[in-house]
């Protein structure tokens, strides 16, 4: 037992590891996909987020690909997404919600209705510790009372990993993109000083002036300051610099 449970960690810690090009939705799958070949007769496993108060299914994976069961699990997928629903609670609250037998459990009979008629007679819900975001492990069982405390505890150490993986994943998203806007904003800042630079040799005016010419000229032809210091670079390589100095207004005498 302690082996196993020493070779499950080690997997989680390998699939909750990012690699080059994962994002969000490539990590979670990992996770769904391993919680349904792990945790006893789980059948289907989901991961969802609170997406501007309405819940989104990012990872969603089940055991068999029978495409005449897909019209009945389109339908679960709008009743677990749907407001008022189990899930829904789950994510606005942060608590886990189960249903140990989706025929005698009347308190979400739409739901109850969707999830049997996919087959399933037991779910649980349980909220992922994923920061700021909220989001969700759904689980999903045609055997009623499946997810017993053996189990139940192998879904919380999967969804505390893809939590983790979860916050991970969407910091080195935020952070690649706010790398990438700094990026562009130093290509704009060397693209404008270069215009500067051909501005200044042209007419001998200080880098100040060359500056407050280029954005006069942006504001009074209401094009970004960007565009008309790379026109004007890219007209002193062509050749064609003139032409570009009168469009812009930038052209003395």
């Amino acid at each position: 037992m302690e082996q196993q449970v020493l070779e499950l960690a080690q997997e989680l810690a390998e699939i909750g590891r990012l690699v080059d090009d994962d994002d969000v939705v490539t990590t979670l799958d990992r996770f769904v996909t391993r919680v349904v070949l792990s945790v006893p007769e789980c059948e289907e496993a989901a991961i969802t987020a609170l997406t501007q108060d309405t819940p989104e299914i990012l990872a969603r994976h089940h055991k068999t690909a029978d495409q005449v069961a897909e019209p009945s699990r389109a339908a679960l997928a709008a009743q677990l997404t749907a407001s008022g629903g189990p899930l829904h609670d789950s994510l606005l609250y942060g608590e886990p919600r189960r249903i140990g037998d989706l025929a005698a459990d009347h308190r979400w009979p739409e739901f109850g209705a969707a999830a049997i008629n996919a087959g399933y007679r037991s779910c649980v819900f349980l909220p992922l510790p994923a920061g700021s975001i909220a989001a969700a492990f759904s689980l999903f069982s045609v055997k009623p009372d499946a997810f017993s405390s053996s189990s139940y505890d192998l879904v919380l150490l999967f969804a505390l990993h893809a939590g983790v993986a979860f916050d991970n994943v969407t910091l080195y998203e935020n952070s690649t993109k706010l790398i990438e806007h700094l990026q562009a904003a130093l290509h704009t800042r060397t693209t404008i000083g270069q215009a500067q630079g051909v501005l200044m040799h042209r007419y001998g005016v200080t880098s100040d002036v060359a500056f407050d010419v280029l954005k006069r000229a942006s504001q009074d032809q209401n094009v970004k300051l960007r565009t008309v210091s790379l026109n004007v670079v890219e007209a002193q390589n062509t050749g064609n610099l003139a032409e570009v100095l009168k469009k812009y207004g930038l052209a003395l005498g």
